[in-house]
């Protein structure tokens, strides 16, 4: 070769337009390096070899014909793969480096330190767009904290036979790819010292929903490799992208604690080793709030600049502090999904539970399980089996592609089976921690992956249902149609559908599901004596300045990930509204509950509030909505005040909630109250003078106007939303609020089990109906129907007689 200049390239000189070159890695590092250096974005310094230079050693080793030889005998069935990748694996590591092309690397690599050998990452990039690494993750090899030119040289040769890894050659294979047409780049970056500090992920999109106003980060401690191969189960954090360019707003809608049990760090000789970590690391997120941000809004810069959603792999140096982005590509699952379509699944019936993890997008599957230790073991693994196992890495592929669904003990979000799994259309449950012991080879089971981000493995074969949905189809209507929320991990998995927002988030479900303590159990921590009640609480708390601000947290990101999902449309969420039975069952919550023989008609909802037995409670849920509102900024959030029985109680509620800042028409905040009580139907007038809007709960409403305990077994055949002793009452409000310019709406089943109540409701004039999410469409169809039916009838009334 002639002309040995293009077989180096510092990243510096390298662009996106440079991919036949130098792949689309190292092309993307690049233009980072060049084009985004007014973002903020830092890059590790380094080089990378070229196509020309890969080219120039299967040349100078004679080994086209060799591997050419190797790959016509591979089998249709790839039955022989890893024979026949091993051999040209062998054939590359046993060639050597042609002298142009080692002066060169050796040349650039002394360039890179400060007279000694300088610790660096040596990275595979291929050539081709549509090569797997592209669209599958693990595709090629990555060489970590290497030191010596030897080394290095030695590295960029094991870098070249991963371009015949087991995989590859299967996709190649299955894409008609010719393996020879290809190239590789060796990209080599200074280390970033992330031994001593974290690494990991970013998407810019939502990676199981395809959300794209979403960043999603998963990182741990140490070197990366451990959250991209799912050795650990990482921290893993929201932002909310539209937000970011708000300085005084902090956007960061999800914070989850991982357990990060293992660290992988620097080793003598240039090696790394896997290591415990310290109980203290475990108990502690390792990025600060202002770090989280900085790398999401490196994220929307980079996306804005490709104009396409990304994956990049991020590095914190635990020497200087300092964040540096060392791998980006495009995202290439939720990205190409169109818009307007949208498939549910649907569990018949539930099964018994056996055991739940992370869910890998929202599918379900079922089979037998076939549990397997390593991925030589294909020959036993069955079609339509469930693969059962640790962790996988790219030599898994060809079995996870013949998978029904896949479960494993370890890994996050972003580890390998959640990446693979999600491009392979799979449902998958990751970070179980011991299914592998857990679930026996033969059981069958259903893979849940369609209830939010936990993912259940259910006892049996269930019967489920799919829905495709063209949300283009979906009628548009006057009246909003809305939909009812409690969970906060579910919440992306509806943006698709054309909601006009959300008429019911239940706060009661965060503090159930998520936050698990009585509130009053935060506040006055000191009155518990139960031993295990309070080991319970310091579990949960650990890590927040306060166990208060555990509560306040908590709560405020769930509220967000809800309002965000639906942002800027309104998001309705009610106040807590536990009965004190429900509340007794929180941790902690029976020193602080009286016993009632009637709960349901007892201290609930509003009464609550102003209390000196819970009025600090209800002061940290008003410190919630203030954070969720004013400090991540989620100003589309309105307050709901359920059973508020009289007008005189809610001006004591909201003399309350003033009191914690939050005052009706400051910063745009609007509250509105349930009308689920007959004193608020005939006090309307009087409730619309204190409120902006009514939702009329039909369940309550229909229990107190029929004197029905709606949950009575016995007298569920008397219990109807339709009677006319309830719609009566649900007329009068529409009129008296029709009357007054305030918004009405329904929350309640009624519309979703009755298709002639959203007419009546639509005839009414009511100015939103919400409804379950699996009902949205049916009922938004209904609401077309009924303003159809309405605008007929009015035309025919204002046409002229003949007669």
């Amino acid at each position: 070769m002639d002309d040995h200049k293009e077989l180096i390239l510092q990243l510096s000189e390298i662009g996106r337009t440079d991919i036949n070159k130098v792949g689309g890695k190292n092309a993307s590092l690049g233009e980072m390096m060049s084009r985004l250096k007014d973002a903020g974005i830092r890059v590790p310094q380094g080089f990378a070899t070229t196509a020309a230079a890969y080219r120039f050693f299967l040349e100078a080793n004679e080994l086209r014909q060799p591997i050419a030889t190797e790959l016509e005998k591979l089998n249709d069935d790839l039955s022989n793969l890893s024979q026949v990748g091993g051999a040209i694996r062998k054939l590359i590591l046993n060639g050597k480096l042609p002298e142009p092309l080692a002066q060169a690397v050796r040349g650039a690599y002394r360039q890179m330190g400060d007279g000694g050998p300088v610790g660096v990452a040596v990275r595979s990039s291929a050539t081709a767009e549509d090569l797997p690494e592209a669209s599958f993750a693990g595709q090629l090899e990555t060489f970590l904290n290497i030191q010596g030119e030897d080394e290095v040289l030695e590295a960029c040769k094991k870098c070249f036979a991963s371009m015949f890894t087991d995989r590859a050659i299967s996709y190649r294979k299955n894409n008609k790819i010719d393996n020879l047409e290809i190239a590789l780049s060796v990209g080599v970056e200074r280390m970033v010292r992330s031994d001593l500090a974290c690494s990991g992920v970013m998407f810019s999109i939502d990676t199981e929903t395809g959300f794209p106003r979403s960043v999603l980060i998963n990182g741990a401690w140490g070197l990366g490799e451990t959250v991209v191969q799912g050795m650990v189960e990482p921290d893993e954090y929201r932002v909310f992208k539209p937000l970011l360019e708000k300085p005084s707003r902090k956007p960061i809608i999800e914070k989850t604690l991982g357990a990060k049990v293992r660290k992988l760090i620097y080793a003598e000789k240039g090696s790394t080793s896997l290591v415990d970590t310290s109980n203290d690391e475990r108990r502690r997120f390792i990025l600060s709030d202002d770090e989280i941000l900085t790398l999401a809004r490196w994220g929307v810069a980079i996306e804005r600049h490709y104009g396409q959603a990304m994956d990049i792999e991020w590095a914190k140096d635990g020497q200087t502090g300092e964040l540096f982005f060392v791998q980006a590509r495009p995202e290439t699952v939720q990205s190409r999904r169109e818009a307007s379509q949208l498939r549910t699944y649907r569990l018949r019936k539930k099964g018994s539970l056996i055991i739940s993890g992370l869910a890998v997008g929202d599918a379900i599957g079922a089979g037998k399980v076939c549990k397997l230790a390593s991925a030589d073991d294909i020959q036993n693994f069955q079609d339509g089996a469930v693969l059962v196992t640790g962790i996988t890495d790219p030599d898994w592929v060809p079995i996870m592609k013949r998978a029904a669904a896949i479960v494993t003990d370890h890994g996050g979000r972003t580890s390998h089976a959640a990446i693979v799994s999600r491009e392979l259309g799979l449902p998958a449950i990751v970070g179980t921690g011991n299914a592998t012991e857990t679930l026996q080879n033969d059981q069958e089971i259903t893979v849940s992956c369609a209830e939010g981000e936990v993912g259940h493995v259910y006892e049996g074969i269930i019967d489920f249902d799919v829905t495709d949905i063209d949300t283009a189809q979906i009628p548009k209507t006057h009246a909003k149609a809305m939909i009812n929320l409690a969970n906060p991990s579910a919440a992306f998995r509806w943006w698709r559908l054309p909601t006009d927002g959300v008429g019911l988030a239940r706060m009661e479900f965060i503090i159930s599901n998520y936050i698990k303590v009585h509130p009053m159990a935060l506040v006055r921590f000191d009155e518990i004596k139960d031993e295990k009640v309070r080991n319970q609480i310091e579990c949960l708390t650990h890590g927040f300045d306060s166990k208060q601000d555990y509560f306040v947290d908590t709560l405020a990101r769930g509220i967000a990930l809800i309002a965000a999902a639906h942002y800027p449309n309104p998001v309705v969420v009610r106040m807590s509204d536990f009965k004190t039975n429900e509340y007794a069952k929180l941790i902690g919550g029976a020193g602080f509950e009286p016993k009632e023989e009637n709960p349901m008609l007892g201290w609930r909802g509003a009464s609550r509030y102003y209390h000196p037995d819970y009025r600090e409670g209800f002061a940290l849920e008003c410190r919630a909505i203030r954070r969720a509102r004013e400090e991540i900024g989620l100003s589309n959030i309105i307050m709901m005040i359920p059973f508020c029985r009289t007008p005189e109680e809610a001006d004591r509620v909201l003399s309350e909630m003033a009191s914690h800042g939050l005052m009706r028409g400051k910063e745009g905040l609007e509250v509105y109250v349930m009308a689920e009580l007959p004193s608020n139907i005939r006090l309307a007038e009087r409730f619309a003078e204190r409120f902006d809007g009514f939702s009329i709960g039909s369940n309550d409403l229909t229990q107190l106007v029929l004197g029905i305990d709606r949950d009575s077994e016995r007298l569920s055949g008397l219990f109807d939303e339709r009677h006319e002793a309830v719609t009566l009452m649900i007329s009068d409000l529409l009129a008296a609020a029709q009357k007054t310019g305030t918004h009405t709406g329904i929350c309640g089943q009624a519309p979703s089990d009755h298709p002639e109540f959203a007419h009546f409701l639509i005839e009414h004039g009511i100015d939103s109906i919400s409804v379950n999410p699996d009902s949205f469409i049916r009922v938004k169809q209904e609401i077309a129907a009924a303003e159809g039916s309405l605008s007929k009838l009015a035309s025919r009334s204002e046409a002229p007689r003949t007669d």
